[in-house]
């Protein structure tokens, strides 16, 4: 196993034990990460988001694998299992990642899902209706930053 996909091992090995600095440990301090709902542009906010979902998602569950890496990028895939903690509706997201790395660190991350499915069964009706629409992409863009903004201002380390 390269270094790099050594790293994305770490990374999901670390989220499937709920272990979100195990999780930080694998991002250089650049770091970014984007996907449906957040937009991150540092370590410390990538680090606060997956210590916030890992604490939030009670009964979550995930599994990965082909797991891929050379020396500059890297992909994987990930499914996680978990309650959405604001309607209480059963969630199955199915991602693929993409990576890049520099120093032996993650640069960048990106997850992609099928939002239109995500907001189906995340928020019931109105996502299965409107879920391909701006109006709920942006509003659950919103919702989560703010909430990450929160979750933030209550743990000073990611000041």
């Amino acid at each position: 196993m390269s270094q790099n996909q050594q790293v994305i091992e770490t990374l999901y090995s670390s989220f499937s034990r709920k272990d979100y600095k195990g999780m930080a440990a694998c991002y250089h301090p650049d770091a970014t990460f984007t996907d449906e709902a957040f937009n991150l542009k540092s370590a410390k906010e990538i680090a606060a988001m997956w210590h916030m979902l890992i604490e939030s998602g009670k009964d979550m569950r995930m599994e990965y694998r082909d797991i891929e890496a050379d020396q500059q990028s890297g992909k994987a895939h990930w499914e996680a299992y978990y309650s959405f903690s604001r309607t209480g509706n059963k969630v199955h997201n199915i991602i693929d990642a993409t990576f890049e790395f520099k120093e032996g660190k993650i640069i960048r991350h990106r997850d992609y899902f099928n939002f239109w499915r995500w907001a189906g069964m995340a928020l019931g009706m109105p996502g299965k209706l409107l879920g391909w629409t701006p109006l709920i992409r942006n509003k659950v863009q919103k919702t989560a930053r703010e909430n990450l903004d929160k979750f933030i201002a209550k743990h000073p380390e990611y000041s």
